[in-house]
């Protein structure tokens, strides 16, 4: 992967101060992809503010912000192996029909004096990056655990159509038609989102953890996962060897699971499934509660899915086929259920993440440079040249109607009469996760975990560190009436 030596010129170097804010949920890898958007302004002799609490700051009168490189060097708060970020995060979000509102954000930048700006987030941030793309050269750089920013091929959002719903808020909902691509994966548009393998390697570690229990004590355990509608968290979860994966995008049959599950609770005496929060029956009914957040991005909370599937468990399987076996007195008792929850949303990530992170905050300070405006940073990968960062168009996520929907695995990444990957999805999984961890993550939790200042000293908040450098916009004076 080639990336551009110190010093070396790009195309438009007119821009002197960029800004950067960090949106959407947690992630581990957003503080790398500062760091490397700071380490490539530093190169190109380019001031970089930090926006405390995302879009949240620009509501704010006041704009708190931070300078993240003065005299072009990087703060020492700033380290990309610390999980989340260090200027913040909110769910506030951009509305392109408050006309004022956005016309006041870009005043208030205008007074900053930045020139363009950097959104780290997902989906929801990319859908409301447009607005401001109208009023100041805005790009994005991807991140989140899901994986579910890109597309599976390039024609893939013209496949989305609009189906009348009289009892829906906007009177339609969004469904995917089937598609007639030729399926492949050189041709992914961002291959894998920062955060993804951090979450993988938090998630295959619980599933470990969590088999120890049902195999001692003859359990089935359900392991619910995150990703909404996404499956990829829960496909990539096989490197922790769950006896069954279910995934959002193959609707269950659950004539077929509970089948699955008494052959190999037959077999070994206990079962491990991954679930996806996500996951539907035969008639595409969430099994999980679902609920619309306060985030005007419209995502979805969803919660509830694995107590779901143990509930049918109980219902179907029942407390005589456990008793005959000697091990409970009833189901409820045998079936038990965990979430991993929000520790895959934290925590230092690991070494592919804080690679490719940092690599597509620097590609985002590039593209605002080459004069790129509403564009993407993303990372692609061909098993001709492995990994590569580049810059995509934002449109072209866009359906017809102009909206940027979720990216859902793609169904060939999933076996659904093995309940397992593929072997297209086992070949997808391979480049991300082979010597994805580097021997310093190994290292750190040796030398840091028991440390013996851990019991003495308490936990120091890099949050008392950057708030004594946080500085605020000053307020216009208003003309004194005459």
């Amino acid at each position: 992967m080639r990336t551009r030596p110190r010093g070396e010129k790009i195309s438009q170097s007119f821009m002197k101060r960029i800004g950067i804010l960090t949106a959407g949920g947690d992630t581990p890898t957003m503080n790398a992809t500062i760091q490397g958007a700071v380490v490539r302004a530093n190169q190109l002799k380019v001031e970089i503010f930090g926006l405390i609490k995302g879009f949240n700051s620009l509501f704010n009168p006041r704009v708190p912000h931070l300078h993240l490189n003065p005299l072009y060097q990087e703060i020492p708060e700033l380290d990309p192996t610390k999980g989340g970020t260090m200027i913040g995060s909110s769910r506030d979000f951009v509305d392109p029909d408050k006309t004022d509102e956005l016309n006041m954000v870009a005043h208030r930048l205008e007074r900053l004096g930045i020139e363009g700006l950097i959104c780290v987030g997902g989906d929801g941030t990319l859908n409301g990056l447009q607005p401001l793309a109208e009023r100041l050269p805005t790009v994005l750089a991807p991140k989140t655990i899901d994986n579910d920013l890109g597309l599976n091929y390039p024609e893939e959002p013209n496949e989305w159509v609009r189906v009348h719903e009289a009892n829906s808020k906007n009177g339609y909902h969004y469904e995917h038609r089937v598609s007639n691509e030729n399926f492949d994966l050189d041709y992914i548009v961002n291959y894998v989102t920062p955060g993804y393998a951090t979450a993988v390697f938090v998630t295959a570690s619980g599933v470990e953890r969590v088999r120890t229990t049902a195999e001692s004590h003859r359990r089935i355990a359900i392991i619910e996962v995150m990703g909404r509608h996404s499956g990829y968290l829960a496909l990539g979860s096989a490197y922790g060897r769950p006896d069954i994966i279910l995934v959002p995008e193959h609707p269950l049959s659950f004539e077929h699971l509970i089948e699955r599950v008494k052959h190999i609770y037959d077999l070994q005496k206990n079962v491990v499934i991954v679930c996806g929060e996500g996951i539907v029956d035969e008639e595409g009914n969430e099994l999980g509660a679902e609920t619309r957040t306060s985030d005007p991005a419209g995502n979805i909370a969803l919660s509830g899915a694995a107590e779901a599937l143990r509930h049918k468990f109980i219902q179907i399987i029942g407390d005589r086929y456990f008793q005959l076996y000697r091990r409970g007195e009833s189901a409820r008792e045998a079936i038990f259920t965990r979430k991993v929850g929000h520790t895959q949303r934290g925590g230092r990530p690991i070494a592919f993440d804080r690679f490719y992170a940092a690599q597509l905050g620097a590609k985002a300070v590039e593209l605002l440079l080459e004069g790129r405006n509403n564009s993407v940073s993303i990372l692609q990968y061909t098993d001709a040249k492995g990994f590569q960062v580049s810059g995509y168009d934002a449109n072209r996520f866009r359906d017809r109607w102009g909206y940027i929907h979720a990216r859902r695995m793609h169904s060939q990444f999933y076996d659904p009469v093995l309940m397992k990957p593929s072997k297209l999805g086992i070949n997808y999984l391979l480049p991300i996760f082979t010597g994805a961890i580097g021997d310093d993550d190994m290292e750190h939790v040796r030398s840091t975990l028991f440390a013996a200042g851990n019991l003495a000293q308490p936990y120091h908040s890099v949050n008392t560190d950057i708030n004594k450098r946080i500085r605020y916009l000053q307020e216009e004076k208003t003309p004194a009436a005459s």
